[in-house]
Order: structure tokens, then sequence, then C-alpha cells
């Protein structure tokens, strides 16, 4: 999918992404703290039933399985020197188990560490881990990218522009915010929206936006969704929200929001001038249909009769 295919088909009408991937294998097995990368080579039929859990659901657009699938976070698990494999096969098996018309996001998420001077990541460096899991992805069959959960602006640049060398590849670049102490949303290294929507459409995404956020309610993503239409201008929004602010239940992280509640804000969202739609942390197959079906009713009532 190019960036003008990715833009002509939001603008044709909003489009539904998958929801959480983690949680989907920890029901499915994975043990807490293991490598769920991993798993696209070990137990591949495991992932692919998740991803078509969510295409039954009604999703337009499939994540890989490889959140974090960069060299330099495998290499906490002693799996830095399978980057490349893990990628390529977490794109194959996606795209094998899906539909033709399902678009296959091939997911990067943020190193795991600081950039220098606060880290010892080097951006030169950083460049050279996200190229190569760019590169793989594309190869297995990736139709665009997705950078997700960034923090530093700088580390989505560098992301930008790995995924941008990989092919010419619609590129969406997501941050995650949260409630400040004065009430204003902002990333974890306290960049504002409009400073970290900027940054985005200046490094090249072609679609901008937010996913998680730990601390916002539903509430709280409607307002942080009118923030980034504005912020965004004329490039298209994307916003994948947590089930609701999480709860300790029993030392157990409960999310509370149900597939209904999730379904009440779609309209919401959409109204705010949202073009795609997802779910992050605590979602389900059955909370991505729930949303699958207000998203339908929305653009209904908007057709003529």
């Amino acid at each position: 999918m190019t960036p003008d295919e990715l833009k002509a088909a939001v603008r044709t009408r909003p489009r539904l992404v998958d929801g959480a991937m983690g949680t989907q294998l920890m029901a499915r097995g994975l043990p807490s703290g293991a490598c769920g990368e991993l798993w696209n080579v070990e137990h591949p039929d495991r992932v692919a039933a998740i991803h078509r859990d969510y295409c039954q659901a009604g999703c337009d657009w499939i994540i890989t399985n490889t959140f974090g699938g960069s060299s330099a976070s495998l290499e906490r698990h002693g799996l830095a020197d399978r980057a490349a494999e893990l990628n390529r096969a977490a794109a194959r098996l996606a795209r094998e188990a899906l539909d033709d018309h399902v678009v296959v996001l091939g997911d990067i998420g943020p190193f795991g560490g600081f950039l220098e001077p606060y880290g010892e990541m080097a951006p030169e460096r950083l460049l050279e881990v996200f190229s190569e899991q760019a590169a793989a992805l594309a190869e297995g069959g990736a139709d665009a990218f997705i950078i997700e959960t960034m923090a530093d602006t700088r580390e989505l640049q560098i992301a930008v522009q790995a995924a941008r060398q990989a092919g010419n590849k619609a590129v969406i670049a997501t941050y995650a915010f949260d409630k400040s102490a004065d009430g204003s949303l902002r990333t974890m290294m306290g960049t504002t929206v409009d400073e970290a929507i900027a940054t985005a459409i200046e490094a090249g995404a072609d679609m901008v936006g937010a996913n998680c956020g730990t601390s916002l309610s539903l509430d709280d993503y409607v307002q942080l969704a009118e923030q980034l239409v504005a912020a965004a201008g004329q490039t298209p929004v994307i916003l994948e929200p947590n089930a609701g602010a999480p709860q300790n239940v029993d030392g157990q992280l409960v999310y509370p929001a149900t597939p209904e509640a999730m379904a009440e804000i779609v309209p919401r969202l959409l109204a705010a001038g949202v073009r795609a739609i997802g779910g992050c942390c605590g979602t389900t197959p059955d909370h991505l249909r729930a949303m699958r079906d207000a998203l339908d009713r929305y653009i209904s009532a908007l057709e003529p009769s």
C-alpha cells in the first residue's frame, strides 16, 4: 500500500485496525515475560489464529506480531541475531493467513531504551536496527508500516526514516500520550500533542496518531482525538485506545472497558475526524467486533436514504 493508496483508502471510509496481540498470545499459552515474537516461528498457527480472529471481527488492517521485534529489543531474550528471521516470518504468516483485501501493517515498536545522551544508543546505530526490521517486514509481505507507542520524537523520526528506506510503502506513526500533572496530554518525554504530531509529519509519516496511554479513560481518548485531528491538519489520523485505564485487581492488571463501552466512543472518535480506529491493551476480538458494528452504523447514518 503506497502513501497515496493509504490516503485514498481512509478518504473513502474510516478503517478498523485490530486489537491487542500480547494478551491474546498469553491466552494461548505464552508465559509472562517470554518473547512473543519467537512464536512467529515456534507457534505460527497460534499467531495466525489471532490474526484470523481479528479479521473475522471485521478488521480492515492487521498488525504483525513484531512490536518487540527489533534486534535491540530481542537482545533481552538472546535473540538479536534472529531479528530478520522473526520479522520476515511474522509478515509472511500474517499475509498468508488473511484475505488479499486485508492490509498487513508491519509493526515497529520502541527499542526499549534511550538515545544518547540519556542512554547508550547512538542514532546511527538505531537507524541500522530499525532498517533491518523494516526490510525484513517488507520482504515477508507487509503492505505498509505502523510505528507504535513512541515517546521520543527522535526515535520516531529514525523509525520513519528506516521504514521509508524499505520501499514505497505507507508509514503510519503513533505516540503514547498520558495525562501530565497539569492535565495536559503529553508523551513520557513531556512532548505535547502539537509538538509530537508536527515532528511525525515533518519526518514523513503518511498517517499520524496515538495508541495506548495507560492513564487515559475512554473520555480522555475523545479529547485526545480532537487534539490529534487539530494538530494533523490534512494528514489523516489513527487512534487505538486501550480498553480504559487499567485497574489492579488481586495483583493483576484488568482493563475495565467492555466491548459495548468501546463501541460507544466510536461515533465520537469518527465525529472528531479520526479516519482509522483500533484497539490497544486489553482489547479483544469481541471489542473489535462491537467497534465494527458501531463504525458501520455511523457510516450508514451518514448515507442518503
